[in-house]
């Protein structure tokens, strides 16, 4: 949704009403002036629509023990954070960013990661190149072409968000297939740090398990 500049004749007293509103909730006066404007309109604006979904993944896994959830309002990035059962308990971060204009690409999932460990830094590198392997074989092909791309640097793991090819999600269903997406990947990473995958097939089982449930692919 392309924004322009506009000139608006606005009194003093809304003005100073907007700009309160605007500091409480952590925004701007045009943002929130956009916002109010779109609401009245019946207009989704991309911001709301994050929002949305954000709230949707917040309440999808905020029934899930274990994560804790923070976004900001009018922000296109959430936090999830989830402890490592593993010596010190370190934290894990899943950063989502929903692009504001998505093309084949949505957004982006970071997997943040802070350790001096030279063992545990082995461990989740290892895993996170097992899960690539079993995506490119398993699920890879369902999305426009470069749509899924990985990266890892500087204590970050990266990877896109898409929709399969010729689909479209609702909030709801983007929310229901970001949600089961970290949660299954941060179940299979701690099973995985706590040798309970006796094998690359075995790890390779409960990924397919994953895909059979019938969760939505992103």
């Amino acid at each position: 949704m392309k924004k322009a500049m506009y000139s608006l004749m606005l009194a003093e007293e809304v003005v100073r009403a907007v700009d309160r509103l605007a500091a409480e909730k952590g925004t701007n006066r045009s943002n929130l002036i956009n916002q109010i404007l779109a609401e009245y309109v019946s207009l989704t604006t991309p911001e709301k629509r994050v929002s949305n979904i954000f709230d949707l993944i917040e309440t999808m896994m905020g029934k899930t023990e274990g994560f804790l959830l923070y976004s900001q309002p009018n922000d296109m990035t959430m936090s999830i954070k989830s402890s490592l059962h593993y010596h010190y308990r370190p934290t894990i971060r899943y950063e989502v960013e929903m692009y504001r204009t998505p093309a084949s690409t949505i957004g982006q999932l970071k997997i943040i990661f802070r350790t001096q460990s030279p063992e545990l830094l082995l461990g989740l590198t290892r895993f996170y190149k097992l899960w690539i392997g079993l995506e490119e074989i398993y699920i890879k092909h369902f999305f426009p072409e470069n749509s899924i791309r990985y990266g890892m640097e500087n204590g970050k793991f990266l990877r896109t968000f898409a929709v399969p090819n010729d689909t479209e999600y609702t909030e709801e269903q983007t929310a229901n297939a970001i949600s089961h997406y970290i949660a299954t990947f941060d179940e299979m990473l701690k099973d995985f740090l706590a040798g309970k995958y006796t094998s690359t097939q075995a790890l390779e089982q409960r990924y397919l398990a994953y895909l059979n449930s019938g969760v939505l692919l992103i």
